[in-house]
């Protein structure tokens, strides 16, 4: 991103720097508006070029002169993979060939998203979709069979160039996973504006701006409290206790990996 506005900067383009550490009200905005386009939908842009994944023939060369072995895997491992075998955007793909000029909207429960698309002779239109209902049920299943069996649970989304979408499946994750103290504070949660999409670490932050102490410690013991029922979570950071459901990110592989 940093190289990306010094190279616009250096072409004449009077955009701001990106502010790391933001000091002000406007560095606070522009630190926003910047963040808003990171993650796969800024990939066209800043990653153009990248997708040549050979590597450096040096580096082949040493490989292949000195090949990494796999140890070897103990039948007792009780690792399991998991992913949707329903409802998901694989199950309900569609395309379609356009025989002539047309156009086509979209439309959700009645209500219009797009209204017109043109399309010309020939081309090819593709559209999915995800079940909310399947996709909860089997993060329900997937995370009851690893609270019983006793192993690690990681989620990790597949959402690439699905910027939209990766954050919203990431949120019924959050919902489901603590769903007791959702049970309890959901209501309040969505008063406050606390958007499961953001992850852990954007709730207990609009917890501790808007509410007392005692309501905000109340809510976060709750969330505490699912642990004692629910899975072990896989950390990214477990010396400051940062779980895997800490924050969304929009590049992960819709898979459970119970370890």
């Amino acid at each position: 991103m940093e190289d990306c506005i010094k190279e616009l900067r250096g072409k004449g383009y009077d955009v701001p720097m990106y502010p790391r550490e933001p000091s002000s009200p406007e560095e606070e905005d522009i630190k926003s508006r910047y963040d808003s386009l990171m993650g796969s939908a800024v990939n066209p842009v800043l990653r153009e070029g990248n997708s040549d994944r050979r590597v450096a023939p040096p580096v082949k060369a040493y490989a292949q002169k000195n090949p990494h072995r796999l140890g070897i895997w103990s039948k007792a491992s009780r690792s399991h993979v998991a992913h949707m075998d329903k409802g998901d955007f694989y199950a309900s793909e569609q395309s379609v060939s356009v025989k002539s000029d047309t156009s086509v909207k979209i439309e959700l429960d009645g209500q219009v998203l797009k209204a017109e698309i043109p399309l010309l002779a020939g081309e090819v239109i593709d559209a999915s979709f995800m079940s909310v209902k399947d996709l909860c049920e089997f993060y329900e299943r997937e995370i009851s069979e690893a609270a019983d069996s006793e192993i690690l649970l990681s989620l990790h989304l597949k959402a690439t160039m699905m910027k939209i979408s990766d954050p919203i499946m990431f949120g019924h994750c959050i919902k489901v996973y603590y769903k007791d103290a959702f049970a309890k504070h959901g209501k309040k949660l969505a008063e406050l504006g606390a958007n499961p999409n953001q992850g852990l670490a954007g709730i207990f932050s609009v917890v501790k701006e808007k509410c007392s102490d005692a309501e905000a410690k109340q809510i976060m013991d709750d969330f505490e409290a699912c642990y004692e029922t629910r899975p072990w979570l896989a950390m990214v950071n477990s010396d400051k206790g940062i779980t895997n459901l800490h924050a969304p990110n929009d590049s992960k592989l819709l898979a459970f990996i119970l370890q």
